[in-house]
């Protein structure tokens, strides 16, 4: 039974959050080389804006702003599923080289795979999630022994090698390719967003559609799972099963992000962490909370990002790094 007060307040706290995001998209409507003053983005919208007007809001800034939105969703509640299956507080698919497994495959298919522009778009997610399956499953299977079960401290140890071999691997593929698409790839392991058009929102949206609700549906199994495995098992919960599903589902999650986004990580640390101290650690709770910080925080560093410097701006994932690699190290000293 959870207590009124803190329904109330989760209420109060996603509304608040929604308002926050709105105002922040607007703001970043208005900012960039391009300019676009906030009394004509009304015009614009009901379609009394100049062909410059058009281009700008609808071509350019609001495909980029939904893009960002989206995949920071997703990349936050991969974070939280991981960090309850795992038990681990540090969980992160940037950090336990999820998000790595992903764009080694993106690689791969990009450098030596002859594919139609038009389906690439739609097959990148797929692709990705390939990728991150794979080295989830490895680094499940290194984590995890049938006497002690899965070891959290050592599924973030073995994650972070596999992260600075996959790394490895990443650089010796470009070493050789074409300088055109070793830019493609160098931009992809930076955290820029490049997918910022409207097929990639397309190519993204039916993830989240379909696995957001999942989650939810099972954030009391998520709740189960955090417990130590005798109570959960003593509590009828299939641990394996339960495991395995929701590890699929966070795989899914954080691939379907980096395949627009690219090498993005801390999100899935960071949001979490902040919906958990808002209202607690119950996930039917925090959950809808951290989706949206997740999706504010990287739509808030992408802005920051691309008006901070001149050219081409600063990737929206080295803004998060600088943001979340201190958060890393004050959770690491913490716990």
């Amino acid at each position: 039974m959870i207590v009124e007060s803190l329904l109330r307040k989760q209420k109060i706290l996603f509304v608040s959050l929604l308002v926050l995001i709105a105002a922040t998209g607007v703001a970043s409507l208005g900012l960039g080389s391009s300019s676009l003053s906030y009394d004509r983005l009304i015009p614009a919208f009901l379609g009394q804006g100049s062909f410059k007007e058009d281009f700008v809001l609808f071509s350019i800034r609001l495909p980029r702003i939904l893009i960002t939105l989206l995949a920071g969703m997703a990349l936050a509640l991969s974070g939280a599923i991981l960090q309850g299956v795992t038990r681990n507080d540090l969980a992160d698919p940037g950090i336990i080289g999820i998000n790595s497994g992903a764009g080694v495959a993106i690689a791969v298919f990009f450098l030596f795979m002859p594919v139609e522009a038009g389906s690439f778009v739609y097959l990148l997610p797929v692709v990705a999630f390939a990728g991150a399956l794979l080295t989830a499953l490895f680094i499940y299977l290194f984590s995890s022994s049938r006497q002690t079960g899965l070891q959290p401290v050592r599924l973030v140890l073995i994650g972070i090698g596999f992260s600075m071999a996959l790394s490895g691997i990443m650089i010796v593929l470009i070493s050789s390719a074409e300088r055109e698409k070793v830019d493609f790839i160098a931009n992809w392991l930076a955290g820029n967003i490049w997918g910022a058009d409207w097929p990639f929102i397309w190519a993204i949206l039916p993830w989240l559609v379909l696995l957001v609700p999942f989650t939810l549906y099972k954030a009391n199994r998520l709740n189960m799972l955090t417990l130590s495995e005798p109570v959960a098992i003593g509590l009828g919960v299939s641990i394996e099963k339960e495991r395995t599903i929701l590890l699929i589902t966070a795989v899914a999650l954080a691939a379907s992000a980096v395949s627009v986004t690219g090498g993005i990580a801390f999100i899935g640390l960071m949001a979490p962490h902040i919906a958990k101290a808002m209202v607690g650690p119950r996930n039917q709770l925090f959950l809808p909370l951290a989706i949206l910080i997740g999706g504010w925080l990287l739509l808030l560093a992408d802005t920051i990002g691309r008006n901070i410097l001149e050219a081409n701006g600063l990737p929206a994932g080295i803004v998060v790094a600088l943001i979340g690699a201190p958060y890393f190290m004050y959770l690491l000293l913490k716990k």
